[in-house]
């Protein structure tokens, strides 16, 4: 479970380490990374484990095929999603195109909500 909250600082080439905490409960699932993609629902990039994506995948494949919302779930979310591997150090190596969602500069802000740890940005220093 991803708990507590921690700030890191990104590094020049878009590298953040990720909590040893976080990568550890990774590990024990079977992980070495994280899917992210952009929040539709708040300025921050989500980031959930593989077994959770894969949860939401078969959700979204048990709605009516001919609902709208199930193309709009599938769209949002796995279209929008990638698969981050952790390096030797323990870093996530994070796209442009999540930087600029969540407006991330310099700081990111890893909240442990669980299933998930949203990162945001933060002007702390």
């Amino acid at each position: 479970m991803f708990l507590s909250t921690y700030e890191n600082k990104l590094d020049k080439k878009g590298r953040v380490s990720v909590p040893a905490s976080f990568r550890s409960y990774l590990s024990n699932l079977g992980y070495n990374g994280v899917i992210c993609y952009p929040s539709f629902n708040n300025q921050c990039i989500e980031s959930w484990s593989q077994d959770r994506i894969e949860k939401i995948s078969n959700a979204i494949d048990s709605l009516n095929p001919f609902e709208e919302k199930k193309d709009y779930f599938a769209t949002s979310i796995l279209s929008e999603s990638i698969n981050l591997q952790f390096d030797s150090e323990g870093r996530m190596l994070l796209t442009s195109k999540l930087l600029k969602h969540a407006k991330i500069k310099n700081r990111i802000l890893f909240v442990g909500q669980g299933k998930n740890f949203p990162n945001l940005g933060t002007s702390s220093f």
